[in-house]
């Protein structure tokens, strides 16, 4: 037994927080391991990443179900399958049925493109400037079965410059989601993260070296494990 904490990866399209997550597990004192990248979509491109990488792959194609919860508890079984200990949302564009989320209850991370518990759902980026805020940001947060909500384990700031568009603003924060999406999984996967009733609890700040880019080495602009 390898003791290293299992996951399973979900996704939609390209992955490409999926990606950043598989190049920290590659490195050799990263606590977890991802056993499947998994997809509602045969053609999402983050599949050919998983592949190429020798990382196990499933396709469970939501329009082959009549309902969310089959297509969920078809997932359950692939994800159970791998040996999976816990599940990471990376772009995966599907409601989760409550039964569901509640299997995998402060088993399942996901992150979202927005300082929560401000501006969930979609079209993040827009609505941020819109509301004229100074400060956006990354949040990496358990899933609970309202959308966007969960106790939160990390969050990145950045500024909103003069002149942003949603397409530049998301550039930017994307990095860091890049960034904190393998702090966060660390920190669970060392046992440094408690929940206790909304909050997810961290047992001490992480050190640099977990707040980097695991592509470019990049430190996050501003990070908070909560």
């Amino acid at each position: 037994m390898s003791g290293l904490l299992k996951v399973a990866i979900l996704i939609s399209g390209r992955g490409s927080n999926m990606r950043a997550l598989a190049r920290a597990c590659a490195a050799p004192d990263y606590p977890a391991e991802i056993v499947l990248v998994l997809s509602n979509r045969a053609d999402a491109a983050g599949l050919d990443f998983a592949r190429e990488a020798g990382l196990a792959t499933a396709i469970v194609p939501h329009r082959d179900f009549p309902d969310r919860a089959s297509f969920d508890a078809a997932m359950d079984a692939e994800i159970r399958k791998a040996g999976a200990e816990l599940v990471c949302l990376a772009g995966f564009m599907r409601l989760l049925d409550p039964a569901f989320v509640d299997a995998w209850r402060d088993r399942m991370l996901n992150v979202h493109p927005a300082l929560l518990p401000a501006f969930k759902g979609l079209d993040t980026h827009r609505r941020a400037l819109a509301a004229g805020v100074k400060i956006a940001g990354c949040t990496v947060h358990f899933v609970r079965s309202d959308m966007d909500t969960g106790p939160i384990v990390a969050q990145a700031a950045v500024p909103v410059l003069p002149g942003d568009t949603g397409e530049t603003l998301a550039a930017r924060i994307l990095e860091q989601e890049h960034i904190i999406y393998p702090m966060a999984l660390r920190l669970v996967a060392e046992g440094r993260v408690t929940v206790e009733g909304d909050r997810a609890i961290v047992d001490a700040a992480a050190p640099d070296a977990v707040l980097r880019n695991p592509d470019t080495g990049q430190l996050a602009n501003s990070v908070a494990p909560v």
